[in-house]
């Protein structure tokens, strides 16, 4: 048996992917478990055929074969586990339920978490009717199966993402209703600076504005309040912002309004979070190698800092380097040194999208008492007021405990940023007094049909 020690990556996006290559090299032997049943996360999902793909903006269909073939060339020097959903985990051990339905153990010497990033949404009237999508899983539905949520698809939100998925439903044959942002253009002018740090993505980012605007899609900018229409399904969207109110007529709805890293694991970990002020995130506490204040854990890609799919593959190795340098094993001080410049690069990009595409709290702010904050539970805004005023508790996780927001399937994923925004402001308080939704196992649902195999340490 080896006597090397067990690393174990959680992910195989591009960050999970290139940690276990980098670690391969360093001459260890990952365990990479994976939630889905093939490497390559959402960047790198292959769509319904190669014709199709390469339709895409903004997808590169060969460098997504290099890197999932890149990986799978590897993979019998690693224990790789697909089909695999981490529950729970422990300073030493990690409880995964296999795609046997079997709850077992693992035991870990380091943990890398590489578990990317959710869409963040912002409740909205309407929102919970059926046809009302994320814009990820918009653009995965569109990249996966190669059809539109709709017929005739609204785009609401901010950030690059938001122009990515419209301009690639156009350039699939879809209709287009809307594409409303609620970022100004000339917002972006002073993030010029940083933008210009990556002028391929800034690229990216402006060919997918021209084609949306050659198609002749209606386009507002600066969208203050948005209300989705229909009883049960989506029949349309009103939008106020300079201009006035307008409606138009769609049968979907695609939203996002950036990126929430998924943090779970790093929580039960007791890897200490910190507020991001702009965005209103929580974010685990880490240095730029991926190493965070607990030792042995350390954590890459979009589930620590939404940097973007190259920000991701690079932190992964870095991170992976990290593991290799405090097990004493030898590294390349040039390329350590080329990965972080790279990885500042990156992080400069980020900065200047942030400030090119805010997060929208003024939309959020108008979120009335009637509007649902938690699907999971149908719980409401004015639900969450209502209890923070009368038992004069704003913390997050005692409002959970009020009105169940995020007792849900979701665990507060989707429902959490919000739930502690209305929280804070019912009381009067700055947002970092509500705090953040604590992380509790298991941290997915569990299948009925699963069972636990677990073996004691002494056998």
């Amino acid at each position: 048996m080896s006597s090397d020690p067990l690393v174990v990556i959680v992910g195989a996006g591009p960050a999970g992917m290139a940690a276990a290559r980098t670690l391969v090299e360093g001459g260890l032997r990952p365990l990479v478990l994976e939630k889905g049943p093939t490497p390559g996360g959402r960047l790198w999902q292959r769509p319904a055929t190669v014709d199709f793909e390469r339709r895409l903006p903004g997808h590169d269909p060969d460098r997504a074969e290099r890197g999932v073939s890149d990986f799978l060339g590897i993979v019998d020097r690693i224990d790789w586990y697909p089909g695999t959903t981490v529950l729970d985990a422990t300073r030493d051990r990690l409880w995964a339920l296999g795609s046997d339905g079997v709850i077992d153990q693992t035991p870990w010497d380091a943990l890398l978490v590489a578990t990317g990033a959710l869409d963040r949404v912002v409740p909205l009237p309407g929102w919970t009717l059926a046809g009302v999508y994320t814009l990820g899983g918009a653009q995965a539905a569109l990249k996966v199966h190669g059809c539109a949520v709709g017929r005739r698809v609204a785009f609401l939100g901010t950030g690059p993402l938001l122009w990515l998925a419209a301009a690639q439903h156009l350039a699939a044959g879809a209709e287009v209703a809307l594409v409303a942002d609620t970022s100004h253009r000339l917002g972006a002018l002073p993030a010029l600076p940083d933008l210009l740090s990556d002028p391929q993505r800034l690229a990216l980012g402006l060919a997918c504005f021209r084609i949306v605007r050659r198609a002749g899609v209606p386009i507002r900018l600066g969208v203050r309040a948005a209300i989705v229409e229909g009883n049960e399904t989506v029949r349309a969207i009103s939008v106020e912002s300079r201009g006035g109110r307008r409606h138009f007529t769609c049968d979907a709805v695609a939203m996002g309004f950036g990126l929430v890293p998924q943090t779970q694991l790093l929580d039960l970990l007791d890897v200490p979070f910190d507020l991001v002020p702009t965005s209103g995130l929580w974010l685990p506490r880490t240095d730029r190698s991926g190493r965070t204040p607990v030792p042995r854990v350390y954590a890459a890609g979009d589930g620590a800092r939404v940097l973007g799919g190259d920000a991701a593959r690079l932190s992964g190795e870095r991170a992976a380097l990290a593991i290799l340098e405090d097990l004493g094993r030898p590294t390349d001080p040039e390329r350590v040194a080329r990965l972080e410049r790279e990885l500042a690069r990156q992080e400069r990009f980020a900065r200047g999208l942030a400030r090119a595409f805010p997060f929208p709290a003024e939309l959020e702010a108008r979120t009335d008492d009637d509007t649902v904050v938690c699907r999971c539970e149908g719980v409401t805004a004015g639900a969450i007021a209502s209890a923070v005023r009368t038992f004069g508790r704003h913390d997050v996780n005692a409002v959970k405990a009020l009105t169940r927001c995020g007792m849900g399937r979701c665990q507060g994923r989707l429902c959490g940023p919000a739930a502690a925004r209305i929280a804070a402001r019912a009381a009067g308080v700055p947002l970092g007094e509500a705090g953040r939704l604590r992380a509790q196992p298991p941290i997915e649902p569990l299948p009925a049909r699963a069972r636990c195999m677990v073996t004691e340490p002494n056998g």
